[in-house]
């Protein structure tokens, strides 16, 4: 790729230029044109990045805001607008198609529809796109579970208020509480949104008042007391190349990679349930990153699958852990002209291969007012201590959070 020089770019377009970054460096690693050609949807610098030291073409399809940074930085780029869906939506797929691109990959939650439909268009095959509404719609992908003999909890659909406190009060009455006995909690999701946000635990009737109406419908979910992991698998010709457990310190608070030996005891299980649920949904490459719990008794729990990088920054904390860059990982696995041998070259050995630990906890102020960022010393010096990504408080009121929210910042170690 050709370097634009900073002669050609106005001050306002340089000042997004990286000089880190592989493109204006000149180290970017040559590409391959046997091998594929990949569109990322979204927005990561760590995937560019990723890409730029990869030997595939890729292209970068992201907001209009993307347009000045990729601009500096010699990224190739389409702008595209993916909350907008009107006669012009084909065009994107058409327009890739005819670049000569081979498949397209999603880099957030919002992008794994648009993913599926492109990826229908540009592999001719529809089905891919009904696929995609299974991992974005939480109420038809517990269904698809269900139907393919995976164990969940009780779920349904709420349209309003009385919906939810008739299910909380199934529930209830499904698990023979008494009058005067505390009701067991239960769960309210968004349809379609990642992680932690809109996700709501109900622990009185009295909170459902709290639910906005602009957050319906929901999904409902009975409660599951267990031991609760993440998975990041990479599926290539429907067979598991790496399976990573991500184990959770505190459930939106905090994960590390690999797990402790007391959940990696229950990798045999959890690669059974990870191929169910590969042939439950019918999927045949790219990277899943499902949820389950494992109870007491041993029972393990589908709780829900992502087709979409991880948040935490999970990607990131393998790379730590593991040494190899886990978007180049996925990019493997979605290419279609990647072979058996290359993605089985790829990965190294799970657990035995990692080089330690990765982790890191999110911050989320418990304060309403924060007026400086202030890192103890204990922290920083600590030998375990990495980085964090917090930043001096633009203004001293802390954003209210819906629901679980996002995290301020995180720290990794």
């Amino acid at each position: 790729m050709t370097v634009m020089p900073e002669s050609e770019l106005s001050q306002e377009v340089l000042a997004w230029r990286d000089p880190e970054m592989p493109s204006v460096k000149g180290t970017e690693t040559p590409k391959d044109p046997n091998k594929g050609y990949i569109a990322l949807l979204g927005w990561s610098v760590n995937a560019i990045k990723a890409a730029q030291n990869f030997d595939r073409r890729y292209i970068v399809i992201a907001p209009e805001w993307a347009t000045d940074f990729c601009t500096a930085n010699n990224i190739p780029f389409i702008p595209w607008d993916f909350i907008r869906l009107n006669d012009r939506s084909m065009e994107i797929a058409t327009r890739l198609k005819e670049e000569g691109v081979d498949v397209a990959i999603p880099l957030f939650e919002e992008t794994v529809e648009w993913s599926g439909a492109i990826n229908s268009v540009l592999m001719d095959s529809p089905r891919m796109y009904g696929q995609s509404i299974l991992f974005r719609d939480k109420a038809l992908m517990k269904r698809r579970a269900q139907l393919g003999g995976i164990r969940v909890g009780i779920f349904e659909e709420a349209h309003e208020k009385d919906d939810i406190i008739r299910f909380m009060k199934r529930v209830n009455q499904t698990l023979l509480k008494l009058d005067g006995d505390p009701d067991d909690p239960i769960h309210v999701k968004a349809f379609d949104k990642a992680g932690c946000l809109g996700h709501r635990m109900i622990r009185t009737l009295e909170e459902i008042d709290l639910i906005p109406d602009e957050e319906y419908p929901l999904l409902m979910e009975s409660h599951l007391s267990g031991w609760e992991f993440a998975v990041e698998a990479w599926i290539h010709d429907g067979k598991i190349q790496f399976l990573n457990i991500s184990e959770y310190v505190t459930l939106g608070y905090s994960v590390f990679v690999p797990a402790t030996k007391e959940l990696e005891s229950w990798r045999h299980a959890i690669t059974k349930q990870i191929e169910l649920l590969i042939k439950t949904f019918d999927i045949k490459f790219g990277l899943i990153h499902p949820e389950y719990f494992v109870t007491a008794d041993g029972e393990m729990y589908f709780g829900e699958v992502a087709y979409r990088p991880p948040g935490f920054k999970a990607f990131e904390l393998i790379e730590m852990a593991y040494g190899f860059n886990a978007y180049q990982a996925s990019m493997l696995v979605f290419d279609p002209k990647s072979t058996k041998e290359e993605v089985a070259a790829f990965f190294p050995k799970e657990v035995e291969g990692a080089k330690g630990y990765a982790g890191c906890f999110g911050v989320y102020p418990r304060r309403r007012v924060v007026s400086k960022l202030e890192m103890p010393k204990e922290t920083i010096e600590h030998p375990y201590f990495v980085s964090h990504e917090l930043h001096e408080p633009t203004e001293e009121t802390v954003p209210d959070r819906s629901a679980f929210g996002t995290h301020w910042g995180l720290v990794f170690f």
